[in-house]
């Protein structure tokens, strides 16, 4: 399969010719545009710091339907307890940095760089950005944040500086978007995490179908805040 380069026009190849590690195309940038473009096909970026911009629309990809959601019964009684207080889009900046700071598996170290928090957090001024954060005693110890269009949640990173805080922010963000009647949430690639909540690996094609049906809804743009 060939990788696409891309230059200052806003365009995608299909991500259906993404090669056998998922990346579709390569360069470009991260203007608002281009990235609401390529979250709309089933592609997002994910790259290192020194290395050009990668195009990713990996197959199988990670999805959990918002009703299919399974809590554990040690988190539903932490849910219960009410010891951390959920907030939405009260501190993105700070979620996505500390998301930052938080090494990953699929990455020999992080892959928020610079460039990456500048453009979500353009998304986040536009509304498009979101951020759930679990607060202790008035402090920020958990979250999670992800870019919303049409019925779909496309997660994209979470932080936890206590036991079960990220937990608790995802479970209460995906009550409060099957209340909204969204249709997925996009966890990307497979992780033993995800698939406890009740994720499971669907083929590309089942996935692009499904997110195209659910870009046909309203996007609920601005502030969740208040919501």
């Amino acid at each position: 399969m060939a990788v696409y380069p891309l230059n200052d026009e806003l365009w995608f190849p299909p991500p259906e010719g993404a090669d056998a590690s998922g990346v579709v195309a390569v360069g470009g940038d991260l203007r608002a545009e281009r990235l609401l473009l390529a979250y709309s096909l089933g592609i997002f970026p994910w790259y290192e710091e020194g290395l050009p911009i990668l195009w990713h629309s990996p197959d199988p990809r990670m999805c959990l339907l918002p009703a299919d959601l399974e809590l554990s019964r040690s988190l539903r009684k932490t849910m219960r307890g009410g010891s951390f207080e959920v907030r939405f889009d009260s501190a993105f900046d700070r979620v996505i940095r500390q998301c930052a700071q938080i090494d990953r598996p699929r990455s020999d170290g992080t892959w928020i760089t610079d460039e990456m928090i500048d453009a979500y957090d353009r998304l986040f001024a536009l509304g498009f950005a979101h951020s759930a954060e679990s607060w202790l005693e008035g402090e920020l110890v958990g979250g999670l944040y992800g870019v919303s269009i049409g019925g779909s949640f496309f997660g994209e990173s979470m932080f936890a500086l206590r036991p079960s805080a990220s937990k608790v922010a995802f479970a209460t963000l995906v009550q409060r978007l099957v209340a909204w009647d969204f249709d997925l949430i996009d966890c990307q690639v497979y992780t033993e995490h995800l698939s406890r909540f009740g994720a499971t690996e669907w083929p590309r094609t089942h996935f692009l179908e499904a997110l195209a049906k659910s870009l046909q809804k309203p996007t609920r743009r601005g502030s969740w805040e208040e919501s």
